[in-house]
């Protein structure tokens, strides 16, 4: 299955719903979590990344290795969430940017603990 075979026309999903539902899981996972992840990095050098993935990405390429692994795992959900609509799942559909804007808010909510919190 190939990129272009996935498209909302021909499911039962609504293509505002699913831009909402993406718009919210940017905004979490995309923006929150990556900005304060970036300024505890920065600012914080008694923190170190709790992601081992996330840290080999950091250590190897820099904040652009935790941007292009976030970019990546971002862009295979929002694959998995069009796979699930094509096959009319909305279990699979819902689920990958709901998973997504949890462990943002998770994150951003937890890394600004952190970043806050250190005295």
């Amino acid at each position: 299955m190939e990129w272009s075979d996935l498209s909302l026309e021909t499911t039962p999903f609504d293509e505002r719903e699913f831009t909402q539902l993406w718009l919210l899981a940017t905004a979490l996972y995309g923006v929150g979590d990556v900005v304060t992840t970036i300024a505890l990095i920065e600012y914080v050098p008694e923190i170190d990344e709790g992601n081992l993935l996330m840290a080999t990405a950091v250590e190897q390429f820099g904040l652009l290795g935790l941007v292009g692994l976030k970019v990546v795992v971002f862009m295979l959900c929002i694959w998995v969430s069009l796979w699930g609509a094509r096959d009319g799942d909305a279990v699979v559909y819902y689920l990958s940017p709901a998973l997504l804007a949890v462990a943002g808010a998770f994150t951003t909510v937890y890394n600004l603990w952190l970043l806050f919190g250190v005295t």
